[in-house]
């Protein structure tokens, strides 16, 4: 449940070469700035437009003028970025994608069709296809004592040797309103987390993660 193929379809994502590289998700955040100026660089100029250095727009995308994009940053095909989003830089942002107002991304791989609507905070992150975060919902991805991130599942532990490891949402994962989802947390495929949760460790596939902790299987 933990590996990039177990979480997520990397035909769906520019990245999908990239991402084939590591086992583990988290691995590949260290490289994600480098790895957007490469594929930019080898962007086709008919299909994308360079509005600043290493700032890459898909002609059909959608770029409010109140929205910030900083560099490195590509925004797929047909996507928005909606009023007062600020991309930091560092977000490779997939096809028919939404960045609502007041979203910020930082150091994340978004992949087609994801959307993260309304007030969120994604950072050193990964979301898979179809993923979608509520309103106020947000990825901490830095531990309160300062300490580097360990992913957990039951007994065991993983150390990622990371002191900054927000959340991997795998495909089709439906994050509620204001939910939390803390450092290291990893959520597999086609799992739903209810609204107001705080989200720890790592969640099965095809499950339902309730705001009281409970885990139960999705019908």
């Amino acid at each position: 449940m933990y590996t990039i193929e177990e979480l997520y379809d990397l035909d769906h994502s520019l990245a999908g070469d990239y991402l084939r590289g590591f086992t583990y998700p988290w691995e590949a955040l260290p490289g994600i700035k480098e790895m957007i100026v490469e594929i930019g660089e080898g962007l086709d100029p008919d299909e994308y437009e360079e509005r600043a250095e290493h700032v890459w727009v898909h002609k059909t995308a959608t770029v409010f003028p109140t929205a910030y994009l900083g560099a490195p940053c590509i925004i797929g095909p047909r996507t928005e970025v909606r009023h007062c989003a600020f991309v930091r830089g560092a977000a490779l942002v997939g096809a028919d994608c939404v960045v609502g107002n007041s979203v910020e991304l930082k150091n994340v791989i978004l992949f087609d069709n994801v959307q993260t609507p309304h007030y969120n905070y994604v950072g050193d992150s990964i979301l898979g296809y179809h993923s979608h975060m509520g309103a106020g919902s947000i990825t901490s991805n830095v531990k309160s004592d300062k300490k580097n991130v360990i992913v957990h599942s039951g007994s065991e532990q993983l150390e990622t040797g990371m002191h900054k490891f927000g959340a991997m949402l795998g495909d089709f994962v439906e994050v509620g309103c204001n939910a939390v989802c803390n450092p290291g947390t990893v959520i597999g495929r086609n799992t739903n987390v209810y609204p107001t949760s705080c989200v720890r460790g790592t969640v099965p596939e095809n499950s339902i993660y309730k705001n009281n902790g409970e885990v139960v299987p999705r019908k």
